[in-house]
Formats: structure tokens, C-alpha cells, sequence
């Protein structure tokens, strides 16, 4: 990235986690007052306008990164698939663990698909992986990885797992969600590897919806 696209891109992450989340809410409120919020429905338009300004704020970053999968296609397939193949059964695995809470991560996937099945995929297929790895590979990874490559790679990943779920903890007003985070550790670390390895956020993002595709797969 420039360092006009990384200046941009920090205010915009700042406000992604600490501004837009209850903004978002705050709208739905206003136009729904009372009544039952279609939650993917509105969560369509909440990842597209995300979506739309990583376009405006990272559109140099994405084209020349779109352009790096082509070139490297070998490298980013084979990225793709062992980080399915990794996390995927790494996440199984973890979820076998006794936790004090069970995530609900699952259970709103499966939810939300029973809702609205197109909007649902629409937001794990494609609209939340291109925003979150453009955000946490490309920016935060990116960031770091200049100073340090293994620094960066527990930032980013402890980060990722961490923001999965501390809006659980904060809203339930219990910090063991927090400990839910050691489940998406290894989506998280295989996205990294994905994307220090094969150099494309555009191959990151087909991983991450690949994994969400799964959660979802074995929550239905």
C-alpha cells in the first residue's frame, strides 16, 4: 500500500470497529423503530457500503493485488486449498474443546441462512471476506510485516481471532466469550500465511469464504 492508502486505510479500520458496529445498529433502530430487524438483509447493506469504500480508499492496492493472483496463480491456489485444508480441520478440532460458553457464531450463521439463504451467502461468500482481508491481511499485515514478519503475524492473527468475538463478550457483559477466540486462530493464521505466501488479499479472501462456507456447512 502508499502511504496515503495505509493513513486512510488506519482511520477507516479504526472507525470499522469502533464507530460503524453501533452506527449500524443505531440506523436499523431508526428505520425499524421496534419492529424485527431482517438482520442479513440489512447486514448486505452495511458490508456493501464497507465493501464500496475499501473500492474509493484501496482501489490501487486491489487492482495491482488482483493482478498479483493472476500472475501467481499456482502460489495462491495452492494457498487457497492447503489453508482449507489446515484450518479447516484445525477449527473442527477446537471446537471439540470444553469452553466455558458456546460460540454463537454458528448458531447466527445457520440462523440467518434459515432466514434469508442469498443474503447470508452473500455476506460469508463474499461481502465480509473482502472487506476483513483487505482490512486485516492487506493493511494490518502489510503494516507490520515491514518492521517484523513474525510480529506481524501474531498481531494480525491474534487480533483477527480476538475481533471474532469481543463484541459477544462486550454485549453479554462476559469476557469468557473472549476465550472463543483460540477457535479462529487458525482461520486467521492460515488467511496470513495465504496471503504473505502468495501475495494477493483477492486469494485471502476466496480462503476466508471457503472457511465461513464451513462453519456454516457443519452449523446446518
Amino acid at each position: 500500500m502508499t502511504d496515503a492508502e495505509s493513513r486512510r486505510g488506519l482511520v477507516f479500520f479504526l472507525l470499522y470497529f469502533f464507530l460503524f458496529p453501533y452506527g449500524n445498529a443505531w440506523i436499523q433502530q431508526l428505520i425499524f423503530g421496534d419492529a424485527e430487524t431482517p438482520i442479513a438483509e440489512a447486514n448486505v447493506i452495511y458490508y456493501g457500503v464497507l465493501f464500496a469504500a475499501c473500492l474509493i480508499l484501496f482501489w490501487r492496492f486491489l487492482k495491482e493485488d488482483f493482478q498479483s493472483l493472476v500472475d501467481w496463480l499456482p502460489e495462491n491456489t495452492a494457498g487457497i486449498l492447503l489453508g482449507l485444508a489446515g484450518a479447516g480441520v484445525m477449527n473442527a478440532l477446537l471446537r471439540l474443546l470444553p469452553f466455558p460458553v458456546s460460540d454463537p457464531i454458528p448458531a447466527q450463521y445457520a440462523a440467518e441462512f434459515g432466514a434469508a439463504p442469498i443474503p447470508t451467502l452473500a455476506l460469508l461468500l463474499l461481502l465480509i471476506p473482502l472487506v476483513e482481508e483487505t482490512l486485516f491481511r492487506g493493511l494490518l499485515f502489510g503494516q507490520f510485516r515491514g518492521y517484523s514478519r513474525p510480529l506481524a503475524y501474531v498481531i494480525t492473527s491474534v487480533f483477527y481471532a480476538l475481533a471474532a468475538v469481543w463484541r459477544y463478550a462486550l454485549e453479554r457483559g462476559d469476557a469468557r466469550y473472549l476465550l472463543l477466540s483460540v477457535v479462529y486462530l487458525p482461520l486467521s493464521i492460515a488467511c496470513t500465511w495465504c496471503y504473505d505466501n502468495g501475495g494477493s488479499v483477492w486469494a485471502t479472501a476466496f480462503l476466508h469464504a471457503g472457511l465461513n462456507g464451513i462453519i456454516l456447512f457443519l452449523a446446518l
